[in-house]
């Protein structure tokens, strides 16, 4: 059991880490520890809560401002994603859904951070950006992925560093405090998860901290290459924990 408390202690800094610099990712990042040591429904309830303790802290540390223009598409769309997810996760195959989106991610991110320029997306208005906050909704609902197909797209719209945080982290924030309330009003959350709540909570605090700090000095280029390498990464890291049980179970 010790074993176990340690893998969620280091998926907890590095994904409050990765969360305090993009803005992003805390669920991404911790899955690819918490996969390989934690039963799925309990990883995605602490991959939820963590990463909304992870963007309260942002809220406080990173102000980026608040358009409700801007985030208004993404909010409701994801607000009407985040049931579907949610009623999905008790008959989802993670180990498909994780090579699924692992194999998405390591195909598209290298592609858009070897370009030198990417295309910029101005069709679609905000009917698109409804659209992927609902995708972001379902994702939130699974397990606290909410940031990253909205992350994807707001690079591919081409907003600077600080519009794109200020949309991500809303919206991050307004997706995980629905979901962890579904979560416990539905019976997900259950007594037996809180002692490792407790963990994960002053495990990520100071990593997270550091993350933001560092995300107030990097430049746009620079920022646009850590979202789309970490993106990247944790592609690989959802593979790495999915396909050999896939295949062992396909052999």
């Amino acid at each position: 059991m010790d074993s176990v408390y340690l893998v969620v202690v280091v998926g907890a800094v590095a994904a409050g880490f990765v969360q305090g610099l993009s803005g992003f990712g805390f669920g991404l990042v911790a899955m690819s520890f918490w996969a390989w040591a934690l039963e799925p429904r309990l990883a995605a309830t602490l991959a939820v809560f963590g990463a909304l303790v992870g963007q309260v802290l942002a809220a406080v540390t990173v102000r980026r401002g608040f358009n409700l223009k801007q985030l208004a598409p993404f909010v409701l769309g994801g607000l009407a994603g985040i049931p579907l997810g949610v009623a999905v996760l008790p008959h989802l195959d993670m180990d498909w859904f994780k090579a699924m989106l692992g194999g998405f991610l390591i195909l598209w991110c290298p592609a858009m951070l070897l370009a030198r320029n990417i295309p910029k997306i101005t069709a679609g208005g905000r009917a698109a950006d409804g659209a992927v906050g609902f995708s972001g909704g379902v994702l939130a609902g699974i397990g606290g992925f909410s940031g990253t197909l909205p992350t994807l797209w707001c690079t591919l719209r081409g907003y600077e560093k600080d519009k794109q945080r200020a949309i991500i982290q809303n919206f991050n924030l307004s997706m995980l405090a629905v979901t962890m309330g579904t979560y416990l009003a539905t019976g997900i959350v259950t007594r037996d998860m809180l002692p490792l709540f407790a963990i994960v909570a002053p495990a990520m605090l100071v990593p997270t901290l550091l993350g933001a700090k560092l995300y107030i000095g990097i430049s746009e280029a620079r920022f646009r290459q850590i979202v789309l390498g970490l993106l990247t990464l944790s592609g690989v890291a959802l593979l790495a924990a999915s396909l050999p049980r896939l295949i062992e179970r396909l052999a």
